[in-house]
């Protein structure tokens, strides 16, 4: 695993892990699978079983995909494999649709030619009084089959690896254990609510896992920067499960760029490097001397350079004056009161182009309500500019509706018994229908696709209510109910050449001068990392376009982040008045408050989220020198360069 992006080794001596870096989850996960692929061929060439250690979760799907295409295509066999997964939740069926015992049919087992006396995963229907000598016999297993030649891994936010949340020991074996709050939220989508996500799982321990005799730890996503930074730069603690890798003689984390952003090397590079200095590095080491510092970006003098390891950057591109007078301008010129470019004005120095002076803006969606979360205040403002503005939910949103939701609406649709069902693509008696499917309803099963119709409807109607709220006309939002969601599940979309197409025929209609987008840094597997990969090749179809010329694409953040500092190329301040018709348009997506059923203790916390995350960005500006304001939204402008190559679309 040594052929991932070159670091000399200066920049690396922070990390106590070696780190291979990849452009991307593609090219990450074809190596990962090439190098399971060679220990089968290698093993198999000795008369001797492969022994792996198998994760589940999204991270880890890409790979298993490529498996399958090389057993298929190029006749790798799995006759001589062994495997032993890391965990399972308790209690749980294996029949239940987030069980990792159908999950790994799903994914791998149904599609190669592995013995089914080869497979070994913890049984979350094992009786509680007999979990303990299941374990046991679990490690006895891996024992007979000789140990664990090759041990895949994710990362959980936590910082777990297999379920050994925070105070797992170093020697921890084979057992039951306590989720943590924070990976039960994280799970709280797959299960639709947190409620129903298991309090309990069966994990291999780390101990478990560190005698496996090579280990790949694979990562992707910006929502695994901050874990994975501590994992590898910071001292090893029961803390971070996934440190005590560094103990171990033959691991590796392999990691896309996202992912690798919170690393030394990446982050602060002048801080263990020489740097060749540039207007971006120094934009990036600038601001981040002023918060470091807590002094405003022109209150900056040479001696915190100095001290904070930039002395080299003032022998470069000094005098401290002189590059505090330059980054201040460049901050200030990101902040504008219109993001759809001021008609008439000098527009050298503004984030947007002056003309046209009534743009075609369309705002893309991964699932409805995100750009109200995002960009309410941006959208409304541009609308009250004049722009023609077009808003697009590329899904329908159903998966994340709780059962709960349906019930409170089938209710209010049975209290009005002329309504023509029929319009809600249901039979006439569908709410009695539909109703008995609830309550006969088991944690294993899927949804009907009556079902799953109903629960897209609610969130469509709330999006509806809240782009009401902000002044975009009916007209003017599109549902396009992109079949990767329709035909998928979490964890398990799968783009396909209708999706591209449905998206390019909306961008030739409107023909945009501004498109709007997020998903650039989100999880690959995610609906916004899915989406986004759907958007960016149905931009590239109308790249030759004549109107495409005139199009500039926007990165917003959905994901309760922001953009740092010296990605920001926009910035929009929202007044109070504005950031209160914000929150009240998305207090009105009752079935995503609190990710899961809605409860007086948790009704508040997206909203709230959202709010104090606008105020902390305002606040950050005003720290920096800038005025002053209420709250911010923040846009990165995009160019495909930027964000790699097409990921190869592999279809299993």
């Amino acid at each position: 695993m040594n052929n991932g992006k070159k670091i000399d080794a200066e920049a690396n001596h922070l990390e106590n892990i070696p780190v291979s870096l990849h452009p991307d989850r593609e090219a990450a996960s074809l190596r990962v699978a090439r190098r399971i692929a060679e220990l089968i061929e290698a093993r198999a060439g000795e008369n001797r079983k492969a022994v792996l250690g198998l994760a589940t979760g999204s991270t880890p799907v890409r790979v298993y995909r490529e498996l399958i295409r090389l057993h298929r295509e190029e006749g790798l066999s799995f006759a001589n494999v062994v495997t032993f997964n890391l965990d399972e939740y308790y209690p749980i069926s294996r029949a239940h649709r987030e069980s990792y015992h159908r999950f790994m049919r799903e994914q791998l087992f149904d599609h190669i030619d592995i013995p089914a006396d080869s497979i070994h995963i913890p049984d979350g229907e094992t009786e509680r009084e007999k979990v303990h000598l299941h374990c046991r016999e679990y490690e006895e297993a891996i024992a007979a089959a000789g140990g664990i030649d090759l041990q895949l891994l994710g990362i959980g936010r936590t910082g777990h690896i297999g379920f050994n949340e925070p105070g797992s020991t170093e020697d921890s074996r084979t057992r039951l254990i306590t989720l943590d709050a924070l990976t039960r939220q994280d799970a709280a989508r797959d299960f639709l609510g947190e409620a129903n996500v298991p309090r309990y799982a069966i994990t291999m321990g780390v101990g478990t896992i560190l005698e496996a005799r090579e280990i790949i730890l694979m990562a992707w996503g910006e929502g695994k920067s901050r874990v994975i930074a501590k994992a590898v730069e910071e001292a090893p603690t029961a803390q971070v499960s996934a440190s005590f890798l560094q103990n171990h003689p033959n691991a590796v984390i392999v990691v896309d760029e996202a992912a690798a952003s919170g690393l030394m090397r990446e982050r602060e590079p002048w801080r263990i490097r020489f740097v060749d200095w540039n207007d971006t590095i120094e934009y990036k080491a600038v601001t981040n001397l002023s918060r470091t510092t807590g002094k405003p970006v022109l209150k900056l003098v040479e001696k915190d350079y100095s001290e904070n390891g930039l002395a080299d950057l003032l022998t470069s591109r000094g005098p401290a004056y002189d590059l505090n007078i330059k980054v201040f301008n460049r901050i200030q010129r990101t902040i504008t009161g219109w993001p759809g470019g001021k008609p008439g004005a000098d527009d050298t120095h503004r984030p947007e182009r002056a003309e046209p002076a009534r743009k075609r803006v369309l705002v893309l969606a991964a699932e409805p309500g995100e750009e109200v979360n995002a960009m309410g205040g941006t959208l409304n403002r541009l609308l009250q500019n004049g722009h023609d503005v077009h808003v697009a939910c590329l899904t329908s949103g159903d998966l994340s509706v709780p059962d709960d939701e349906v019930v409170s609406f089938l209710g209010l649709l049975q209290a009005f018994k002329e309504m023509d069902h029929a319009s809600f693509g249901i039979q006439a008696d569908g709410v009695g229908l539909l109703s008995g499917e609830l309550r006969k309803k088991k944690p294993e099963d899927s949804d009907s696709d009556p079902l799953r119709r109903v629960k897209g409807l609610l969130r469509e109607g709330e999006a509806r209510l809240s782009a009401r709220g902000l002044g975009l006309e009916p007209d003017k939002l599109h549902f396009l109910r992109l079949p990767f969601y329709a035909k998928g599940r979490y964890r398990q979309f799968l783009p396909r050449e209708e999706d591209y197409e449905l998206l390019a025929g909306l961008l030739e209609e409107i023909k945009p001068h501004q498109v709007y987008l997020n998903g650039l840094k989100a999880d690959p597997a995610s609906v916004a990392g899915t989406g986004f990969q759907v958007a960016r090749t149905a931009l590239e179809r109308v790249s030759d376009a004549t109107w495409f010329a005139d199009c500039r694409c926007w990165l917003y953040r959905d994901d309760g982040g922001e953009w740092d500092i010296d990605l920001i190329d926009m910035a929009v301040p929202l007044s109070p008045d504005e950031l209160q018709l914000k929150l009240t348009a998305i207090y009105r997506q009752r079935t995503q408050q609190g990710g899961g059923p809605v409860s007086k203790s948790r009704e508040a916390d997206l909203w709230e989220m959202i709010e104090q995350l606008n105020r902390q960005t305002a606040r950050l500006y005003d720290e920096l020198g800038m005025a002053e304001y209420e709250a911010m939204e923040c846009f990165r402008r995009w160019r495909e360069s930027e964000s790699g190559e097409h990921q190869k679309k592999t279809e299993t």
